[in-house]
């Protein structure tokens, strides 16, 4: 199929990008269109106006500060997959990504992208949920705005940022060096969109109790969501089988969908035994680092 018409935009900075958009009516951004050229070929979509911001300076690479990792939104899936200093500080961003579709569009795909089609089986999303990360935006007129990620998921496939509003880039607040991590999937094969995700960080003490855990569950609802309770379940425990299991069983509390991919009872089940497996491999990651100290 072909896509519907559409007025083409090609602008060369954020400030035109920004000024186009409040100025023209149903647009969509382009960046790495992995997404969007199906929906426009598939006619799930129907914008007037395409504003592509494959020109612009300034909404790519990868800062790592004392505190942040900082993404430029139109950085590419696979740049973030490889690069050395996020694997440093963030490795479970190489994890994630090696689920996302095939190379092939990850070597196009965006992160900015991802975070703004919010699919909720999608990978980005969901590490950007448990790293509590903040969304920046642009805005003609406007500093533009600092949007927590809870926020800016604000339902199915609708991030919370107004039709002028462009994201610029993404901060992921940093977690202490040699935490642990996990990032597990089920999806029908491989490069699918997920029956059910789960991501994990954690950091135990030197006692080898968790102290900081951050739990998060993708592909069952209509957003990724936290696992609040999970989390407050296994503070203090020094993990092991049962505490995991536990934890993991407060899954059966989250929204599901059913679909022809599965029954909402069966998405809660996968969703429980990745969430205990992600957390056996963070505590598992957590305890090699502490006792290489």
């Amino acid at each position: 199929m072909k896509p519907p018409p559409f007025e083409y935009h090609l602008p060369k900075s954020i400030e035109e990008a920004c000024e186009l958009l409040a100025r023209l009516d149903n647009a969509k951004v382009l960046a790495g269109g992995q997404s969007l050229m199906a929906m426009l070929n598939l006619r799930y979509v129907y914008p007037d106006h395409l504003v592509d911001i494959n020109k612009v300076a300034g909404l790519d690479g990868i800062a790592v500060g004392a505190d942040r990792l900082s993404i430029g939104s139109r950085t590419r899936q696979r740049d973030i997959e490889i690069d050395k200093d996020v694997a440093r500080v963030s490795p479970i961003f190489a994890e994630a990504l090696a689920l996302v579709g095939h190379r092939q569009t990850r070597n196009r795909g965006t992160l900015g992208g991802s975070l703004c089609h919010l699919d909720p089986a999608a990978e980005l999303p969901l590490v950007a949920l448990v790293h509590d990360a903040t969304v920046h935006t642009a805005k003609a007129g406007s500093a533009g705005r600092a949007i927590p990620i809870g926020s800016f998921i604000a339902g199915f496939m609708s991030p919370g940022i107004d039709p002028d509003e462009l994201v610029a880039s993404i901060d992921f607040p940093l977690w202490p060096a040699g935490h642990g991590y996990g990032f597990m999937e089920r999806a029908r094969r491989h490069g699918d969109f997920a029956i059910a995700s789960a991501a994990c960080l954690m950091v135990i003490d030197p006692a080898g109790r968790i102290e900081r855990v951050a739990v998060g569950v993708g592909g069952l609802g209509s957003v990724p969501v936290r696992v609040a309770a999970a989390e407050q379940a296994l503070l203090g425990t020094s993990g092991g089988e049962e505490a995991f299991a536990q934890a993991a069983a407060h899954c059966d509390g989250i929204e599901a969908l059913s679909d022809f991919h599965g029954h909402a009872i069966y998405r809660r089940s996968i969703a429980t035994a990745l969430v205990r497996r992600a957390l056996a491999i963070a505590y598992e990651r957590a305890s090699r680092m502490e006792n290489s100290r």
